[in-house]
């Protein structure tokens, strides 16, 4: 057992405490990574606030970069030294959501995760990554690699929120050349939905959101239109920028009333895409007799639908070409004992995405 530093959530809403834990080395198909860095993702906070459950105490962070420092006995492909993107998405490659190249939804059980307080007592492994910490024991399917010359906060980006948002377009939404898209939150996960829209050759991308200094920065990241979502009605200012209604609605926050109100930007045949994550047990509600009749739909996409060993090469690429942009992401750097006011800048609504750094 290795003796690190994390930050360790004890009571939901309360804040993290840094503290040692402990390590076990890695077994089977599993890597030791160290961390280089971590980012603060709104469902880590949703976690640590109780929003949808999990074991008490746990380690959450799942947007991380780092370097491995060990490989368990069947580990093939991946060597002591290779720089990585670490996600959550493990993928045990035998269940019937793996064979059909959707590891997201990996049916497989979790076993006992490597962390455990100092007195023994077990510590959870929150999202299969408890990457707040110096290092991480995860399956090998988890990670990535990357190029040296990707800074370490960029590449921890796209483990979550960059795959979430460009994927959510790419792979949920099945956006093609010359579709239109409305993007209902300019946040983290919304500016890289934008993204994947211009990626994918959206003739028009409406972002909608509540602040006008988000729309400014939407804009910044591809956006064609912005409209305000304090506004009556703001549907019919998408549809006015449009010249029709969206073909792609993709609602990247966790608001309700988001939810309510998005079938009404789709032109007919068009599909919402569930992205962002409300509370259990809140509800939204459609009139599905107009969906019936336009052929319109809702769907979800969990982690932008990616398969990791696939998209994600491709999106670092984009960002080495200069076609994405990741670095403009980036709102401030902590350090792990800082994790606390970085949650809380986070959760202020001022971030685009916070990263803790290890030196």
């Amino acid at each position: 057992m290795k003796a690190i530093r994390a930050a360790v959530c004890r009571e939901f809403g309360a804040p993290l405490s840094v503290e040692e834990v402990l390590l076990r080395a890695p077994q089977g198909s599993e890597v030791e990574v160290v961390v280089e860095a971590v980012a603060v993702c709104h469902s880590d906070i949703s976690f640590a606030e109780g929003a949808w459950g999990g074991a008490l105490p746990a380690v959450y962070g799942h947007e991380a970069a780092g370097r491995i420092a060990a490989v368990g006995p069947d580990v093939c492909g991946l060597a002591e030294g290779d720089r990585v993107i670490v996600t959550l998405i493990r993928a045990c490659g035998g269940c019937p959501s793996c064979a059909s190249g959707r590891p997201v939804h990996c049916e497989a059980l979790a076993d006992e995760g490597p962390l455990s307080l100092p007195d023994g007592n077990p510590l959870t492994q929150a999202m299969a990554c408890g990457a707040f910490a110096e290092r991480v024991v995860v399956h090998q399917s988890q990670v990535v690699p990357v190029a040296d010359d990707v800074p370490a906060e960029a590449a921890a980006l796209v483990a979550c929120g960059v795959i979430t948002g460009v994927g959510a377009v790419v792979n949920a939404a099945g956006l093609r050349a010359g579709q239109d898209a409305v993007v209902i939150g300019a946040g983290g996960v919304g500016l890289n939905a934008i993204q994947g829209a211009r990626v994918a050759g959206a003739r028009r991308i409406v972002a909608v959101d509540m602040s006008e200094e988000k729309l400014s920065v939407a804009k910044e990241f591809g956006a064609t239109d912005g409209v305000l979502a304090t506004v009556e009605a703001p549907w019919r200012e998408a549809r006015a920028a449009l010249g029709r209604g969206a073909d792609a609605v993709l609602v990247t926050v966790g608001a309700i009333a988001a939810f309510d109100t998005a079938p009404r930007y789709l032109a007919p045949g068009g599909r919402v895409v569930m992205v962002g994550m409300p509370h259990l047990g809140e509800m939204a509600s459609y009139e599905p007799v107009i969906m019936a009749a336009t052929g319109q739909g809702v769907i979800g996409s969990k982690m932008g639908d990616v398969v990791p060993q696939r998209d994600i090469p491709w999106i670092v690429d984009l960002y080495r070409q200069g076609r994405l942009e990741l670095d403009g992401l980036i709102s401030g750097r902590w350090s792990l004992d800082q994790i606390n006011e970085a949650i809380a800048n986070t959760k202020s609504g001022a971030a685009r995405r916070n990263v803790i750094v290890f030196r």
